[in-house]
């Protein structure tokens, strides 16, 4: 489409005033005036604020209005939607050389690459330039380092198409801006992992000097030590570019000796100032937790905390924009690890060995914490007043770097600001400051009336925090960052002069001591884990009880538990995602401890799901419960008793299928969210709205009645399941019977494991895979194949052969390897992938073997139905098999699968003769394309034909089976 007018007329105004524009007099507030707002705004962006949105819901930030000592000013144009950052704008006047000079560039990428802003502009109207801001940027960069576009004034109504589908505000609200800027680029370095690795740097550094300069300082305080030096020089080195603090008083520091002693010193200042549970020096009343004893005595060498301090000034890094969620993943990162003390008391850091099992850290995105936070906690505002929400309590049991508590109090933040916007906002004195009160100094001219308004004052700010935000976890360390996430979102958008202005008077410090919100223990488990036997379980040594840190929820939170309908309102979070058969041998000692509190728990039992019945033990009634977790909980045979007790106690609400989107990236989960009321119900008929992503910003809505559910075997909750598939299910379970009635059905040997078979085996026979062979060497070898042998109606032996015995780890007996059978692949494709057969086979783990009976049915038969459309199509549904990341028939699902065994013996041998068919064409090898192709064919047509008389055995209508095939 062509440039529009606005467009057109300010490409002839500059072209005719550009000797004038170009004097080094003209100033960059004019020409944002005269040139850029308008042009920004013929991109759709509502620069002048026309809607008259306050401060904190404005569409574009005017970052120049707060000056930041001597730090770098801010991009002169933030563009968002909603709270969400989407990319810079950089203005200099047009004497600047945009295309030349590297400081200019320099400037944008650094903010834009600390925001973590993939794309960003750098304009003086005469030139337009778009950089990706997602390699680390350098000082001695030239100015065309990572540019990815350079328009001049006089292309761009050639080029405005091409500008307007990135940066125009419907580019963003469409997803073309993010697909754009989401290709891969190469020499991409991150700010998360590039702050990530300073971080983790630092850790060693500290580690290793304290571990070296104290030698009785124990490893619980070995950890706490380096974390709170380290959070507490970041907290002030943010601080000063937010323009709390003065800027470089921190660097200050790094002149002369003694450097520890001046540090303690500025902490100890800053206790005075902020009152935070960061900077607890001494016994206060009123306060939370002890206070700190540890790092007061420490002795650390100049040389490391000066190369520490030096990096938080020298590096790349603008700490004034980098988003609390991604300082939130750094963290989440940096907790994975731990210092561990040797003998000789040396520090090593070393991975956990939860995240090892678990192959490392998932950080749950911003856009599942927003949705877990709107259907949870937003639910709970509708229609309140602020008097009603202060009641409001609020919980992650397992808060981590505290990225759910971020989100819910950004939300509860907003709406406070939203309702005394609303309801005449000079009532509220005491709740909301002005916006010129805040900036503290003259705003230029150029600083519109639109820039005037309210925000909440910190106070307000402080008093929603206390009064609703808690979280748990086990690890102090968490609970510590948790805490600093929080404590910098209170202070978000102030000045130390706006701070000092607002609290004058009240003889109030500027940040709430959170030790009565923020706690550190076991949500699992209580003190009663000391009763009687469960003391025998572990030892009681302080190690051990460090480990397991039990943790009673109700003396803890009073507040919560000693009111009318005790509880909390919402439980909110991501529980840690850890299999039974990966639990470390303390974990599984805790087993008989858990038997005893989880009614809902078995052998094969993730930890999550303990998190999960926890969370309803915690809800007062009518309270909401927004989890993400895997989605194998809904359909698991092991977790039937926590499908019946969430039915039982629950009304849910709403489930987003995310198992189409890489929500954890490098992660296999499949997660899905979970969203409940803490409600007993009878009714079955109030639908759940199921929402199926395939990307975070596609999805489609159903919706599905728990009744729905009812029939499941073991109440599989299956969310692609309408009220026709349930029709249809119910029909072919009338028709048929289950698969166990005629057929027994197992797993094939499992040939290793270390201490299994006779004699047990050792861990050589195990690595060097002993009992295998590309031969036949005596009579104990069999043929032995694989689930990758089998494809349909085919077997490709492999030429692999295994000693049989009792030697294997689980060896089963012979004959079910013999005789008339089928052999189904547990990995499961748009249909079971399966073959009948007769000769002696040793099939492995990945291979269930299915066997008739005393011939009470034919093997072909039985095969033709387990290998038809239709059962593939009752597998998925009842079973909810959808994934695209190898899904598995399990050995119960496949028992339970409805087969019609008395069915007429016409239409029987007329199949057992197309299986023959289907046998014999799967053994044919033709060498060229057009006997191939013919083959293929024949192949699709006796396909087909099986499938027809499967359905005339079920009787199924045309439009059952247009359904089934179009599903």
């Amino acid at each position: 489409m062509p440039a529009p007018k606005e467009i057109l007329t300010l490409v002839e105004q500059f072209k005719r005033k550009r000797d004038e524009l170009k004097a080094s007099r003209y100033k960059e507030a004019s020409l944002r005036v005269e040139f850029l707002d308008p042009f920004l705004e013929t991109l759709g962006w509502d620069v002048r604020n026309t809607q008259g949105h306050a401060e904190a819901f404005k569409e574009v930030i005017h970052e120049d209005a707060i000056r930041i000592g001597d730090a770098m000013k801010a991009p002169d144009y933030c563009m968002r939607i909603g709270h969400d950052r989407k990319f810079f704008v950089e203005a200099k006047k047009p004497s600047v050389d945009i295309k030349g000079a590297p400081g200019p560039a320099y400037q944008l990428r650094r903010y834009a690459w600390s925001a973590k802003l993939p794309l960003s502009i750098l304009t003086d109207f005469e030139e337009f330039a778009v950089y990706d801001c997602r390699s680390r940027p350098k000082s001695a960069d030239k100015a065309s380092v990572a540019r990815i576009h350079l328009f001049t004034f006089e292309e761009y109504a050639a080029r405005w198409d091409e500008i307007a589908a990135i940066f125009s505000k419907d580019a963003v609200l469409q997803g073309s801006f993010d697909k754009y800027a989401g290709e891969k680029r190469h020499g991409t370095q991150e700010v998360d992992d590039e702050f990530l690795k300073e971080i983790e740097h630092w850790r060693e550094l500290l580690a290793k000097n304290i571990a070296n300069r104290n030698p009785t300082l124990g490893q619980q305080e070995m950890n706490y030590a380096v974390q709170q030096t380290i959070d507490r020089m970041i907290f002030l080195r943010i601080c000063e570019d937010r323009g709390i603090e003065q800027y470089g008083r921190l660097m200050a520091e790094m002149s002369g000796s003694d450097t520890y002693e001046r540090l303690k010193q500025l902490f100890r200042d800053a206790d005075g100032r902020y009152n935070s549970g960061l900077f607890h020096f001494r016994e206060e009343k009123g306060q939370g937790e002890p206070p700190d004893m540890v790092t007061p005595h420490l002795t650390i060498d100049d040389a490391v905390l000066k190369e520490i301090i030096a990096s938080l000034y020298d590096g790349p890094y603008a700490f004034a924009v980098i988003p609390p969620d991604i300082l939130g993943h750094v963290y989440e990162q940096f907790l994975g690890k731990v210092i561990r003390l040797t003998e000789g008391h040396h520090a090593k850091v070393e991975e956990k060995p939860e995240v090892r099992k678990a192959g490392g850290v998932y950080y749950t995105p911003k856009y599942i914490v927003d949705y877990i936070v709107e259907h949870t906690v937003g639910k709970l505002l509708e229609s309140k007043t602020p008097k009603k929400v202060a009641e409001l309590k609020i919980v992650d049991p397992a808060c981590g770097s505290g990225s759910f508590l971020l989100g819910a109090y950004q939300y509860l933040l907003d709406w406070h600001l939203k309702y005394y916007l609303e309801h005449d906002p000079k009532k509220w004195k005491k709740e909301l400051c002005s916006i010129s009160a805040r900036h503290g100094e003259p705003v230029e001219p150029d600083v519109r009336a639109h820039d005037t308004g309210y925000r909440l004052s910190i106070s307000e700010r402080k008093r929603i925090l206390l009064s609703t935000i808690f979280g748990v976890d086990i690890d102090p360390q968490a609970v510590e960052v948790t805490k600093l996430s929080l404590l910098l979102k209170v202070l978000e958008g102030e000045t130390g002069l706006t701070a000092q202005q607002q609290l004058s008077g009240m003889r109030e410090r500027v940040l709430p001591d959170l030790g009565a919100n923020i706690k550190c223990g076991n949500s699992l488990i209580g003190s009663d884990f000391y009763d009687g036997e469960q003391q025998t379980l572990l030892a009681t040594e302080d190690t051990d009880r460090q480990r397991i840190n039990v943790f009673d929820w109700e003396p803890a939170f009073p507040q919560v538990f000693k009111r009318a309908n005790p509880g909390f309102d919402a439980v909110i979070g991501n529980p840690p995602y850890l299999a039974g058969r990966e639990w470390e041998d303390e974990m599984r000692k805790l087993r008989s401890y858990f038997k005893t509190k989880f009614s809902c728990m078995t052998d094969q039992y993730d930890l999550y799901a303990l998190f999960l019945q926890k969370a309803y033990d915690l809800l007062r009634k009518d309270g909401y419960l927004g989890f993400i977790t895997p989605n194998t909980w809904l359909n698991n045979e092991h977790y039937y008793l926590l499908r019946k007790y969430v039915m039982e106690v629950s009304q849910i609400q709403r489930i987003g299928d995310f198992r189409n989107v890489s929500v954890f990236s490098g992660a296999t989960v499949l997660p899905i969210v979970f969203i409940a009321i803490s409600r007993k119900s009878s009714d079955l008929n109030t639908p759940i709205v199921i929402e199926n992503y395939e990307s975070q910003l596609e999805f489609k809505t159903h919706k599905i009645t728990p009744m729905c559910w009812r029939s499941n075997p073991n109440l599989v909750f299956n969310l692609s399941v309408s009220a026709t598939d349930i029709s249809i299910l119910n029909k072919i379970e009338k028709i048929g019977e289950p698969l166990s009635n005629t057929c027994d059905v197992r797993f094939g040997v499992k040939v290793y494991q270390v201490g299994k078979g006779l004699p047990p085996q050792t861990e050589q026979e195990a690595k060097q895979k002993l009992f295998e062979s590309d031969k036949k060497i005596d009579s104990s070898f069999y043929p032995y194949i694989r689930g990758k042998h089998i494809t349909p109606y085919q077997i490709y032996s492999g030429g692999s052969w295994i000693k049989y015995g009792v030697h294997l780890a689980e060896p089963r007996t012979i004959d079910l390897f013999s005789g008339p059978r089928v052999l189904i692949r547990r990995i499961v494709g748009d249909r079971l992938v399966l073959c009948p057969v007769s000769d002696l086979l040793i099939a492995d783990q990945l291979l269930h073997t299915v066997k008739p009976r005393n011939g009470s049915v034919d093997s072909k038969y039985v095969a033709a139905l387990l290998g038809s459309r239709l059962i593939a199509f009752y597998f998925k549904k009842r079973y909810d098999r959808t994934e695209n990341t190898f899904p598995e028939i399990r050995i119960g699902e496949l028992n339970s699968l409805p087969l019609c065994i008395n069915s007429n013996m016409h239409v029987k041998e007329q199949i057992i003769n197309l299986v023959d068919k289907m046998l014999s064409l799967h053994k044919l090898h033709p060498k060229t394309p057009h006997d191939q192709e013919s083959l293929k064919r024949q192949i699709e047509v006796t396909d087909r034909k099986i499938d027809e008389l499967v359905y005339e055995l079920y009787g199924l209508t045309e439009e059952e089976k247009a359904i089934i095939e179009k599903s």
